[in-house]
């Protein structure tokens, strides 16, 4: 099979997950802010009494830490909980379903099933980046010009990579 036609039809089949990975990556740059994310008020009945330790584990909050604590309640980032009623009341912030989707899938670690997915688009991306030099005659005039460009795109990841 001629390299363009492969070229062509890969392209055409990974059109969907180019654009997912396309959106997740931009969304993935915010992950530090609140941008995209919704803010949900949730309350949840524990066991009163319980300390700071057993209370990031009871709630599965990840790097859990008590901000401060008095006789009545212990305060956390964006909640507090009530050691006599067992009372726990938070916010936590979370990106919409959709896009919850999106970056879970850009992000699959090798534990998750999706990981061969990401394996599979990023050698198909380095078969994009190969296969392109197969588009045009090397004679050409066009493929010269492709080289100069190559050549910039090729400076310029060298400089953010190390700069």
């Amino acid at each position: 099979m001629d390299m363009r036609i492969l070229h062509r039809y890969l392209g055409f089949f990974l059109v969907g997950i180019m654009a997912v990975y396309a959106v997740s990556g931009i969304i993935l740059i915010f992950r530090d802010t609140d941008y995209f994310k919704r803010a949900e008020h949730l309350q949840v009945q524990l066991d009163p009494a319980l300390a700071a330790a057993e209370l990031g584990k009871a709630l599965d909050i990840r790097r859990f830490r008590a901000e401060s604590e008095d006789a009545n309640k212990i305060y956390f980032k964006d909640g507090t909980y009530d050691k006599q009623t067992g009372l726990a009341e938070y916010t936590v912030k979370e990106l919409p379903y959709v896009l919850d989707k999106m970056t879970h899938l850009h992000k699959a670690k090798s534990a998750e099933p999706l990981f061969f997915l990401n394996i599979f688009f990023g050698l198909a991306l380095l078969f994009f980046v190969l296969s392109s030099f197969w588009m045009f005659i090397p004679s050409s005039s066009v493929f010269r010009k492709g080289m100069y460009f190559t050549a910039a795109g090729i400076v310029l990841t060298l400089l953010l990579l190390f700069i």
